[in-house]
Formats: C-alpha cells, sequence, structure tokens
C-alpha cells in the first residue's frame, strides 16, 4: 500500500521524514480533512458576502400616468441567472479553480502539464451531478415535490455543461492529441462568456436565441414568506439579514444566499410620514442597519470565533451532547479565529468580504496541493486518483451544501440544479481553460511548444465514462418529471430510490476510472 521509496522532502513539521510512510500518510490524511473543515467556514463567509452583493438594488423613480403619483421601484441589480452562474457556481467552484491554477503555476515552465488541476476538475464534474443530486433528491419533505420552473435557462445550462465535456474531449483527442495549443486553451475560456451570454438571452427570451419555453410557475420571491428557516441565521450575520413582514406580524430574519431574482418593488411615494409603508420602512431599516459601526461588527466577530457554546446549545439537557458540540467548536476555533479577520460583508456591499473570501480559498487550496504531492509520495498512489477522488469529493463541499439549502429552502427546484449543470462548466471553461492558457501561453513564447498532457488517456477514458453515467442521470431526471410532474422531492421510497441509483453510477465511474488509470482495464 505504501510506497518503499523514502519522500526527504517534510511540509508539516521539521523532522516528520523521519518517520514511517504509514504514520505520515495518516497524518497528512488528517491535516487535509482539517483543511476541508476550513474550507467549509470560509465558504460560509463567502456565501454570506455574495448575499449582501445580489440584494443590492437601484432606485427608480417614475409617475403613474393615471394618478400622477410618484412610484418608486427597487430594481435588483444582479440578474438571477447571471448571479447563479458568475457569483454562485463560480464560488462555490472556486476552490477547485484554486487548486487547478495553483497546480498550473507551480508546473510554469514544463512541457507537460499537471495531473491534479484537470483530474479534480473531471472528479468534482462527476461528484456535483451524482451525489449532489443524490442530496438533494431527498431533502425534500416527504411528498412534497420541486421542479424546475425555467425549462428553457434549465436547457441552456444543460447544453453548455455537456458541450464543455465533449469539447474537453475533442482538444484531448481529436485536434491536438495528447497536447493542447495556446488557441485550444483560449476558445476554451471564450466560451464562458457565450454560456453566459446564452442563458441570459434566453432568461430575457431574445427571439432567435432562446427557445420558445415559457417560465411557468416561476415565484417573484425565490425564498417563500413563511419560511421557518430563521434558525439558519446565526448572530454572525444578523446585521446582514434581510427582514420579511409575515402574517402575524413578527419580524423574522431569514438568510437565503438563492433570493436572487431580477423583480421590481413597487410603492407609492405617500403624502406623510404617518402613511409610510411596511416596504420604505424596512428600506429605512436596511439603511440604520448600514450606519452601524462596523468596527463594533467586526470586534464581534472575534467574539463568535471563540465562543464554544450559544445559547440553545445550554439549554440543552444531555451533557454528552452539549459535550460533543463544545469539542466540534473546539476544533474549528483556529480556522474561526483566522476567518474573522475578513471585514463584514456590510462594507461595500459585501465586495471586499467577497474578495477576501476568495483569497483565504486560494490559500487553503495551495496547502491541500502541496497535501496531496506528500500523500501520493508516501502511499505511491497515482497523484490523479487522488485528484478526481478525495481532492474532488472534499473540494466539491461548498457546492453540495449550496444546492442542499436551495432544495430544501426554494420553492423551485431551478437554483438546486443550476447551481451543478454550472459549477461543471465553469470547472471547464474556467477551471481548466485558464490553468491552461497559462501554461500554453508560457510555453508558446519560450519553447515555441504546445503543453502536453500527461495521463491524457486516462482523462479521456474518464470524459467517456462520465458521458455515459450522466446520460443515465439525465434521463432519470427527465423521467420523474414526467412521471411525478418534479425533479426533486417525492414518495420517500422513489427518492431514496433515486439518490441510490445516483450513487451506484458515482461509484461506477470512480471504480472504472481507477482501474484505467493503475492500468488494470
Amino acid at each position: 500500500m505504501f510506497s518503499d521509496e523514502r519522500c526527504e522532502s517534510y511540509f508539516l513539521f521539521y523532522g516528520e521524514n523521519l518517520l514511517s510512510n504509514g504514520m505520515r500518510a495518516f497524518l497528512y490524511i488528517l491535516y487535509l480533512v482539517y483543511c476541508f473543515f476550513g474550507l467549509s467556514a470560509i465558504t460560509a463567509r463567502f456565501f454570506r458576502s455574495m448575499e449582501n452583493i445580489v440584494k443590492q438594488t437601484r432606485q427608480i423613480v417614475d409617475i403613474d400616468p393615471d394618478t400622477n403619483d410618484q412610484v418608486v421601484k427597487y430594481e435588483k441589480v444582479w440578474n438571477y441567472t447571471i448571479a447563479d452562474i458568475t457569483l454562485l457556481a463560480f464560488g462555490t467552484s472556486f476552490p477547485q479553480i484554486s487548486l487547478a491554477t495553483i497546480d498550473a503555476i507551480q508546473n510554469l515552465g514544463q512541457l507537460t502539464a499537471g495531473g491534479l488541476g484537470p483530474g479534480t476538475l473531471v472528479g468534482s464534474a462527476a461528484f456535483d451531478l451524482f451525489p449532489i443530486h443524490a442530496v438533494c433528491v431527498v431533502v425534500p419533505k416527504a411528498g412534497s415535490l420541486k421542479k424546475i420552473s425555467d425549462l428553457g435557462v434549465w436547457l441552456v445550462e444543460l447544453f453548455w455543461s455537456f458541450w464543455a465535456y465533449i469539447w474537453l474531449y475533442i482538444i484531448l483527442e481529436v485536434w491536438t492529441p495528447k497536447a493542447i495549443t495556446i488557441w485550444e486553451a483560449l476558445l476554451t475560456v471564450l466560451q464562458f462568456g457565450l454560456l453566459l451570454l446564452h442563458a441570459y438571452a434566453q432568461d430575457r427570451r431574445w427571439p432567435y436565441l432562446s427557445l420558445p419555453l415559457a417560465a411557468n410557475g416561476r415565484p417573484e420571491d425565490w425564498v417563500p414568506e413563511n419560511s421557518t428557516s430563521s434558525d439558519h441565521c446565526d448572530k454572525e450575520c444578523d446585521d446582514s439579514c434581510e427582514t420579511f413582514q409575515v402574517s402575524d406580524g413578527q419580524e423574522k430574519s431569514v438568510v437565503d444566499i438563492f433570493s436572487i431574482h431580477s423583480g421590481l418593488v413597487y410603492q407609492n411615494v405617500p403624502d406623510d410620514d404617518m402613511a409610510e409603508s411596511s416596504v420604505l420602512k424596512h428600506i429605512k431599516r436596511k439603511n440604520v442597519k448600514e450606519d452601524l459601526d462596523v468596527g463594533s461588527v467586526w470586534r464581534q466577530q472575534f467574539v463568535d470565533a471563540i465562543k464554544l457554546e450559544s445559547i440553545e446549545s445550554k439549554k440543552t439537557d444531555c451533557i454528552y451532547l452539549r459535550m460533543a458540540r463544545i469539542f466540534w467548536q473546539l476544533i474549528l476555533t483556529p480556522w474561526r479565529l483566522l476567518f474573522a479577520f475578513v471585514p463584514p460583508c456590510q462594507i461595500s456591499h459585501g465586495w471586499i468580504a467577497f474578495v477576501c473570501s476568495l483569497i483565504f480559498i486560494s490559500g487553503i487550496a495551495y496547502v491541500v496541493t502541496k497535501l496531496t504531492d506528500q500523500i501520493s509520495c508516501v502511499t505511491g498512489v497515482n497523484p490523479y486518483i487522488i485528484a478526481f477522488t478525495a481532492l474532488a469529493s472534499g473540494t466539491s463541499w461548498p457546492d453540495l451544501v449550496a444546492s442542499k439549502i436551495a432544495a430544501e429552502r426554494q420553492v423551485t427546484a431551478d437554483s438546486a440544479i443550476a447551481n451543478i449543470t454550472c459549477s461543471n462548466s465553469v470547472n471547464i471553461y474556467v477551471g481548466i481553460g485558464i490553468p491552461w492558457l497559462i501554461n500554453t501561453t508560457y510555453n508558446f513564447f519560450v519553447y515555441q511548444q504546445p503543453l502536453h498532457i500527461q495521463n491524457s488517456g486516462g482523462l479521456s477514458f474518464s470524459l467517456l465514462i462520465f458521458f455515459a453515467t450522466s446520460a443515465g442521470c439525465v434521463a432519470v431526471l427527465v423521467l420523474r418529471r414526467l412521471i411525478l410532474g418534479a425533479e426533486l422531492g417525492g414518495p420517500k421510497l422513489w427518492a431514496w430510490m433515486t439518490a441510490a441509483y445516483f450513487m451506484v453510477l458515482w461509484l461506477v465511474f470512480i471504480v472504472l476510472s481507477s482501474l484505467r488509470i493503475s492500468g488494470i482495464i
């Protein structure tokens, strides 16, 4: 199982190379898992900053032609389809993109590309398509159904997702076998722009560029007003939570990063303050929150980071459960303290926190690449196998969290499934395209040589297996739509059977790809 060769380099501490390969592998894997915990923690801050970005609105004042009253419109700056692709899908895929880019930079000057980046991204595509679909199918309440309301946008995103992997196979095996040129890398990156344009055209129903499919039943607000998910908003993000008026007159804080839509809020401007509307009061409350002392909010982040118990946890009667929670919080405290340095997401509509979160994600991705090299060295396992199994699963955790929350709390399945398909597109057009563009550009001007792809045969084989298994996945989603009327949820037995089927497809992909890389088949 472990390599007989001695790996002289060390990473965690001086003298670790004196330990046995088995002990070193155990320590590296343990630290790798801890890095994935940190990745999940910083992703939570990333989501909160993204929520503030997509909540940004602009005020438009018009005159009602019938009453001559002023009508105030608060229009979302972000189109929800574009936000799904550029913020949500790109953000949740950023760990994989960072890992691939760092791997490319480390390999700069070599005529052969590294295997971690492409392997991780193809493995991530399989993880997104199968295990995440499996989770999303079962998380709605038993018997409840959630369907895709805008089939046109989903079909466009699905087309570009499948085309991304067809394109990858073409440039690997047809045009320039086992090599990538600078023009192929450039075309790969540019297709991300075509995806954005086509998705926006479909959302806006532009003639000649969109499918003639109506958006049936798409709600104006993607989070229902009677949502009971207020507990999801913890103290750390109270200041950035959007409030909604509920029927019993109470206000509940609801955080949902998926409430991305382009709807308008219309409200007549009253003549006196006593007639002020609830919408305008809500806007004033938001302005007051934004005027809070940012420094005190930032200090509170550090206070919350060292808290080991919440008020709700103290009310728990089971002492063992309380101790387990305290122990878990203690493990996460170093990460929480580190990420408390991320500025509050109230600053600049969340953009500064957004960028800082991405920087931390890149740092963790760098550590992950070094650990993967060490694990491969001490175990003798092919780095490509580690990339599309352990690394792909760990770095795809933000995708899983995002789609799960959307499937639980949204009234439709659009964002939950769109995050899967769009993430797969982003993985190829950006996650593989940019690293290959970096390497091919360097090789073109320095060596006048293309970039040769290591394990191209294994990568191409994995793509073929992915095509076959993904066809089975999409076929079941279509079958559920025809029989049950929705892609997610439904009778508990059918939901779990669908989830089990998706997991089997994932195992088939993992086993066959691993056997091919190992030279067994």
